[in-house]
């Protein structure tokens, strides 16, 4: 005894008794057609109908999620167009303003939003990603965020930022497209683009995004013609135990020798981390500071 089985990709599958021992998959997807075979020990007879709902079956025709992300990335890159690409920051959630790494990431984004002058982009959550955004504001700089729905932290029910414009970020429901948004903001088009990406003490979230654009710059998908700066925030030696492993990875010839450390530069300070953008964009804060008095001083004389 056996049993044979009829499928047609949007509507039901039958299955129904037979006396063979093979079974028969025939898939009808508009003009194509595909037969697959199977050998099968005899069992009994099966008599057996399943049917597949609409919101079930496999229709291409009806998957919308395709153009739905595409549409949520083209809304990543009008923000980026609008609010001008600079420093994304990633980093934990869950950090508040009661942990030091809090205090240390603000004053961080203060000072390089300063010195490169440049837009603050973060996840717009909680945590060191509310550090970074109350950093850049202090310093009077331009802020943009990709927000996700859902967030390890707090402000996890809600799809809004509880102080930002609504013009300054967007929620996104797909995790491709914020992170098609989060590479876009540090891509420079032009070496007047003064870009970098900052990656503070975070946990899963954080190591995904950091290790993603990571692999990005050793493919040269970023930074193939100008270079974009990759800072690892070890903040009281936070990611040793990362950098221990990786080192191991060297050992065990995963990764090339020093190949990891050619790819981003751990700072365990945030001085540390300004004079290395000083030094990599040629500028410093002294510099900043003389464009926005001259700025001043030639508003003053046209007034």
């Amino acid at each position: 005894m056996g049993f044979s089985v009829a499928a047609s990709l949007g509507s039901h599958i039958v299955l129904r008794g037979a006396h063979e021992t093979r079974i028969k998959c025939q898939l009808f997807c508009r003009t194509e057609q595909n037969s697959v075979g199977f050998k099968f020990s005899k069992h009994k007879a099966i008599q057996r109908a399943i049917f597949l709902s609409k919101q079930e079956s496999i229709e291409l025709d009806e998957r919308k999620s395709a153009n739905e992300v595409r549409e949520e990335i083209k809304q990543c890159y009008e923000l980026i167009n609008r609010l001008g690409r600079g420093v994304v920051y990633l980093g934990s959630s869950r950090m508040g303003p009661g942990h030091s790494h809090y205090v240390q990431a603000q004053e961080l984004a203060k000072e390089i939003a300063n010195l490169l002058d440049c837009t603050t982009w973060s996840g717009a959550g909680p945590g060191l990603m509310d550090a970074v955004t109350q950093g850049a504001m202090l310093a009077g700089k331009p802020v943009g965020g990709f927000k996700i729905g859902k967030e390890a932290g707090e402000w996890t029910a809600s799809n809004f930022h509880p102080y930002l414009p609504s013009e300054n970020y967007l929620t996104c429901r797909f995790f491709s497209a914020r992170k098609h948004g989060l590479v876009d903001a540090v891509v420079r088009n032009d070496s007047f683009d003064k870009t970098a990406v900052v990656a503070l003490p975070g946990g899963i979230g954080t190591l995904d995004e950091l290790f993603e654009i990571m692999a990005l710059i050793q493919l040269e998908r970023i930074g193939s013609k100008l270079p974009v700066p990759l800072l690892l925030m070890n903040y009281d030696s936070f990611y040793s135990k990362l950098l221990d492993f990786l080192n191991v990875c060297e050992d065990w010839g995963t990764v090339s020798k020093g190949e990891v450390a050619s790819l981003w530069k751990v700072c365990n300070s945030n001085s540390e981390a300004l004079a290395y953008l000083e030094d990599f964009y040629c500028t410093s804060s002294s510099d900043t500071s003389k464009d926005v008095t001259k700025l001043y001083s030639n508003h003053e004389s046209l007034s």
